[in-house]
């Protein structure tokens, strides 16, 4: 890891071949899951590095920051509310890949955006912004900006699936579902691939920034439509199904009013389990990055845990192809904890823990207040249970769906998910907005 200094003394030399002076205040930002980003200034004004700690870290990537800023570049010419990207690292700075943009007003906050008075003026924005970004084709980008095939993307994610295990009976519901309900490739269009609510900045319901583009691809622009629209990223407003914002018949009317592209709900559904089984597999990715050391960040075995909520909200999409009879079928998760007795167990103390964490909040911040409360939210999956593993069972039963040899019209599957899928996330995450919604819907009660 590289030292503030030495970091300081490498932006210095970048900033000085776009004729910027050295940087003051240097600080790293909280969050980055993948890149790191340090704040800093420079002649009086305020600018953000974005930033990967090695040459080694970028090596497996599809495109470099060089790439990347090229992309960002091309946005904010088509009028999107892209960064203005002022300089760029080089292997002789000796600080890693990355780039520099000039600071944006407005805060990446969910909680803060979602509770901004013009929630419905936000969304239009936002469907604006991507309709910009989809006028992009790949003759107005580099050569490297990769272009999505719909069929080598499923069998990337199945492949995945095995490699981790396969053993996960609603993500390999979710493959097959994919691989029979794959649409024809229709004219590629840039994607940025990660727009959602934590990438967007606001601020008095204004849209101020479009952030993290390294995901950004060629394909089906439905599929950024629809990703925004994931129950994950609609954070404490699910009621609202278009980024936390509004409803999607507002946000689609926008997009067409902007775009001239006409919506197809088949496509947008599609998109909506693609993208959900692409997170799914994202979360079980950090535990095995973490497992064989190639990332321990305490984020990356707090985000494997989230994978129960993919699954959840998988199944909340899959079952109206199930029959009448399987998806009114009421079910019973059975969760009750048994009151402890004798030593404190193992959830006690990581109760313990946690409170104790708790006190120091006020003594730390930046990036390691962030990691505290991750922390805390890590104790908190082993208190409420450390054992909700999937079994022999759960393997031979994935693989048969992979398979096709049994699907949701069998009796009984869908209410044994439900209650399967129901308990995992009760102890992965419980406040996760989406198992209340679910809890009414399947079991009929709060």
């Amino acid at each position: 890891m590289i030292d503030a200094e030495t970091l300081a003394e490498g932006l210095a030399k970048a900033l000085a071949r776009a004729g910027m002076g050295p940087p003051d205040g240097l600080h790293r930002l909280t969050g980055g899951a993948t890149m790191e980003s340090w704040r800093f200034s420079s002649g009086g004004e305020d600018f953000v590095l974005r930033r990967a700690p090695s040459l080694e870290f970028m090596a497996d990537r599809p495109f470099g920051h060089a790439t990347e800023a090229a992309i960002i570049r091309a946005a904010r010419e088509a009028g999107v509310t892209a960064p203005e990207v002022v300089a760029e690292l080089a292997p002789e700075d000796g600080i890693g890949s990355g780039f520099v943009m000039r600071a944006l007003p407005g805060t990446p906050n969910p909680k803060d955006i979602l509770a901004m008075e013009d929630a419905a003026g936000l969304l239009k924005q936002a469907a604006r912004d991507l309709a910009r970004i989809h006028s992009l084709r790949p003759a107005d980008l580099p050569d490297d900006v990769p272009v999505m095939d719909y069929r080598e993307a499923i069998a990337d994610l199945r492949a995945q699936f095995i490699e981790a295990g396969g053993d996960r009976p609603i993500i390999a519901l979710g493959l097959k579902w994919m691989e029979d309900n794959c649409p024809p490739p229709c004219e590629p269009v840039l994607n940025h691939g990660d727009y959602r609510m934590g990438n967007i900045l606001a601020e008095d319901s204004r849209l101020t920034g479009v952030l993290d583009w390294e995901l950004a691809h060629f394909g089906d622009p439905h599929e950024d439509l629809a990703f925004g629209c994931m129950a994950v990223w609609r954070f404490a407003r699910y009621d609202r199904p278009a980024l936390g914002l509004g409803s999607l018949e507002n946000y689609l009317a926008a997009y067409e009013a902007t775009s001239g592209r006409k919506v197809d709900r088949d496509r947008f559904r599609y998109w909506l389990v693609h993208r959900t089984v692409w997170w799914a597999m994202g979360c079980l990715k950090c535990a095995k990055v973490w497992r064989d050391g190639s990332d321990r960040m305490l984020e990356r075995v707090v985000i494997a845990r989230r994978t129960s909520e993919q699954e959840l909200d998988l199944l909340m999409l899959l079952e109206e192809d199930a029959p009448e009879a399987e998806r009114t079928q009421r079910v019973d998760p059975g969760i009750a904890a048994p009151a402890a007795q004798g030593e404190a167990t193992s959830g006690e103390i990581a109760v313990a823990i946690s409170e104790w964490l708790a006190t120091l909040k006020d003594r730390v911040e930046g990036h390691d207040r962030f990691q505290l409360a991750v922390a805390r939210n890590a104790l908190g999956m082993i208190a409420r249970d450390d054992a909700i593993m999937p079994t022999p069972e759960d393997a031979d039963l994935a693989q048969e769906i992979l398979g096709g040899g049994i699907w949701l019209d069998e009796p009984g599957l869908l209410a044994e998910l439900k209650e399967a899928a129901l308990e995992k996330l009760a102890a992965d995450v419980p406040k996760y907005p989406a198992l209340e919604a679910a809890w009414k819907q399947w079991v009929g009660e709060e």
